[in-house]
Order: structure tokens, then C-alpha cells, then sequence
């Protein structure tokens, strides 16, 4: 990994990050995993085993291969490499089956595949505005990204302890909002239609995509005010994106409530960072208003967040009450004792370096949290104590069990709520950039 980070021409402090955290990851190796281990098992056994016309419908265990078939094929890629680990592994019968070389591989696989979000971390740093600088290199925007995207709580935990392959994932839709700010649309519109191949979870900000390319790619002008200067419509760019948004993002118009954000994308353009607004909302709405939804599911707008957090005080802000909140949700995930300890100290680590960090960098600015904000995430602590510590060891214990996480998932509902909202009306009201630019 460290020499990942000289390939890709970053920075030595990059590569230090880099390395530092893939050493933590390989440390997380013989903690606890959840049932995802073995459905991520499964499916390198049905992709390894059978012939294509059966990967869909091999049903010996319940874990069924359920993602879009650019997953099957990196399954069953990633099984080819397995063999020489364990054979046994990718018999399709062997349900649940474990052993210490399997979990090695798997293990090491999402460490390995994460190569691509360090990647796309790096191309995320190059698009950030320097101008808030500081003298001494922890006050560097560059820097202060860098560690909230690669040393991520929610991400850790969810990959390398639950396990799972989102570093991955997310990588990719890091990559293509990269490629936007550098005005590689053709690029970012290829590997988001790629990304919805791999995971049916991305269709949610499928609109935020189309709405952007249509509006800032196909239409090439604007009128001095921001407004769209109609006769600068190219059907050849139309044209060209044609199969690889186009029509993938029609697939899925998107949760009811992220239209108005949308509706702002087309009226109100705001560039490469209005588009990453409008994606936020989307992963947001579709985040709270869907059905059935997992916990894991907020990494999609957390991740994204990270980017506008080190540009504007108000975006600053809006991250720290949604990643606090939404990494504290994760809490339940890990719910044996021995993972106690460990999620606690990550998640204040990377906490408290998140808020000093982000007050250094707009120390000059009004500060981030009023005493409301303050008092809510304050909050956070009694409430780990009362569920941890204090009632396990209540009479209500055995009578009313799913008491902590009750109280878990309304707290942290009343701040995802309130970023949610935070950040819509800045999106509402924010001026389009031909007004700011005149301003």
C-alpha cells in the first residue's frame, strides 16, 4: 500500500496515511464478522462452481446472490485467487464453512480492493480549493480530507470488523465525482453506470448524475445571471452519453423527497459542488424515507460529505452532526464484548480529530455547533454509558431487550433528520453560480 501511494504521485504524508491505516486494517483481521462474511463466501462458491446460467438461482443456502452481475464477476474473480488459499472454501455445499486461511483471504481481499479508494481519495485531494491553507501541514485541507475519507469510523468498522466490500464501492463513486470536478464528465458518467452494475444501492443518487450531466455537460453555456442559455444544447453530448447514464439513471427516478434538490440541480446550477449536494440528499432521503433500509446505508452520504467539509464553515458544520450521528448508529453492529473497546476508541479518535481538525481549519469563522448542536451530540456519551453499562444490568434487561437500541436509532434519527434538513436549506437558498461569481 505504501507503494500504491508513490505510484499514484501522492505526497509522502499521503502515503504515511495510507499505510498507517492499512496496518490498522490488518490488525481488525481476527475480530468479530457478521453473517456478511459467509454470504460473501457463498457467493464466491456460486460463482466458482456453477456455470453463469445458474449463478441466480442456486438457492442451497439462504444467502443468495442478490447484487447485479458486475459483483457476481468480481466474485468471481476474487475466487480464482481463494483456491490457493482454501479449495474448500468454494464448494457451494459447505454451508457456513470457516477456516483460518478463509479468513485470511477474506480479509485480505477487502484490504487489497480498498487500493482503489486510496486512489480515489488521492484524485478527490487534487479537486480541493488550497486557499484556506495553513503554514503547518494538519491545517492543509489537502491533509484534514485525507484522514476524515481514508481513517473513516463508519468505513473501518463496516468493512474490516462487520465486513463487507464498501471502501471498494465507494471508491468508484469517489472516483467519478473526481472526475466531475475535473471536468472528465464522459469519465464520471462511465464509472458511476459501472458502479450501478456492481451494487443496486447507488440508483438512489442515480438522479443527482443525470440531472448534473444533462444540465453541465449537454448544455454547454449559461446566460451572465446562471440560467440556462437554451440554444447551447449539444445532442452530440446527448447523444454520446446515451447507454452510460442516460438511460441507467431512467431506471430509477429516485425517492419522492430528494426532487426538490434535483429540481435546484437543473434551475439553480451551483457546479461540481452543487452536484455533490444534490447526490447527498439523494443518499439522504433515500436513507430515511426508504424501506428497509441498513445501517450501513448512511456511509453513502457520509463519504460524499467529507468532500464539502473542508470548503465552506456551514458544510463543515452539517458533516460533524451527520458522520457523529450516522457513525454512532453503526454502534449495534458490533454488539459482542471484545468489539466494545475497539469501536469506543475509533470512534472517538476519529471524532475528535474531525472537530478540532475542521475548527482549526474555519477558526476564523463563526463557530461550527450553536449550544444546541453542542448539547445534542454531547448527548451521544450518557447515552453509550446508559445502553453499554447501565442497562444490561436493570431489571428491564430480559423483559424490554431492544430498549438500547430503541433509544439508539430515535437519537440518532433526531440528528440525520436535522443535518438532512440543514443541508436542504442551504441547497434551497444558496444563489447559482453566475450570481455568487458576480457578487
Amino acid at each position: 500500500m505504501a507503494a500504491l501511494g508513490i505510484a499514484i504521485g501522492g505526497s509522502n504524508w499521503f502515503s504515511a496515511l495510507a499505510l498507517g491505516v492499512t496496518l490498522l486494517k490488518c490488525l481488525l483481521i481476527p475480530t468479530y464478522h457478521s453473517t456478511d462474511f459467509e454470504v460473501h463466501r457463498n457467493w464466491l462458491a456460486i460463482t466458482h462452481s456453477l456455470p453463469i446460467s445458474q449463478w441466480y438461482y442456486e438457492a442451497t443456502s439462504e444467502w443468495t446472490l442478490d447484487y447485479p452481475p458486475f459483483f457476481a464477476w468480481f466474485e468471481y474473480a476474487l475466487s480464482h485467487v481463494a483456491k490457493y488459499f482454501d479449495q474448500e472454501m468454494l464448494n457451494v455445499r459447505n454451508l457456513n464453512y470457516s477456516s483460518s486461511r478463509t479468513l485470511l483471504f477474506q480479509r485480505f481481499s477487502v484490504i487489497f480492493t480498498d487500493a482503489l479508494f486510496v486512489y480515489a481519495v488521492h484524485e478527490c485531494c487534487k479537486c480541493i480549493d488550497g486557499k484556506k491553507a495553513g503554514k503547518e501541514l494538519t491545517e492543509k485541507p489537502k491533509f484534514i480530507l485525507s484522514v476524515l475519507l481514508l481513517w473513516n469510523f463508519g468505513l473501518l468498522i463496516v468493512d474490516h470488523i462487520h465486513f463487507q466490500y464498501n471502501g471498494f464501492l465507494s471508491g468508484l463513486m469517489l472516483l467519478s465525482i473526481a472526475r466531475f470536478f475535473q471536468k472528465r464528465h464522459m469519465e464520471g458518467a462511465f464509472l458511476f453506470a459501472v458502479l450501478l452494475h456492481f451494487k443496486h444501492i447507488y440508483l438512489y443518487v442515480a438522479p443527482a448524475y443525470g440531472v448534473y450531466l444533462l444540465r453541465s455537460y449537454c448544455f454547454t453555456a449559461n446566460k451572465p445571471d446562471g440560467s440556462i442559455r437554451w440554444n447551447s444544447f449539444s445532442f452530440v453530448r446527448l447523444i454520446s452519453l446515451g447507454l452510460i447514464v442516460f438511460l441507467v439513471s431512467a431506471l430509477s427516478l429516485g425517492p419522492f423527497l430528494a426532487l426538490p434538490s434535483v429540481f435546484c440541480l437543473w434551475f439553480k446550477p451551483q457546479g461540481p459542488r452543487g452536484f455533490l449536494r444534490c447526490l447527498i440528499l439523494c443518499a439522504l432521503s433515500s436513507f430515511m424515507f426508504g424501506w428497509h433500509v441498513h445501517e450501513k446505508a448512511i456511509l453513502l452520504a457520509v463519504l460524499p460529505m467529507s468532500l464539502l467539509s473542508v470548503g465552506k464553515a456551514v458544510d463543515a458544520s452539517i458533516f460533524l452532526i451527520l458522520t457523529t450521528t450516522g457513525h454512532y448508529s453503526l454502534f449495534p453492529l458490533l454488539f459482542t464484548a471484545p468489539e466494545l473497546p475497539i469501536k469506543i476508541v475509533l470512534m472517538l479518535l476519529f471524532t475528535t480529530y474531525s472537530i478540532s481538525s475542521l475548527k482549526t481549519l474555519f477558526r476564523k469563522e463563526k463557530p461550527l455547533f450553536n449550544w444546541m448542536e453542542t448539547f445534542y451530540l454531547l448527548g451521544l456519551g450518557p447515552l453509550e454509558v446508559f445502553c453499554e453499562f447501565v442497562f444490561p444490568f436493570t431489571s428491564w434487561n430480559l423483559k424490554y431487550p431492544f430498549i438500547p437500541l430503541l433509544l439508539t436509532s430515535v437519537y440518532c434519527a433526531v440528528g440525520i433528520t436535522y443535518a438532512w434538513l440543514k443541508l436542504y436549506v442551504s441547497v434551497l437558498t444558496d444563489p447559482p453560480v453566475g450570481k455568487t461569481k458576480k457578487q
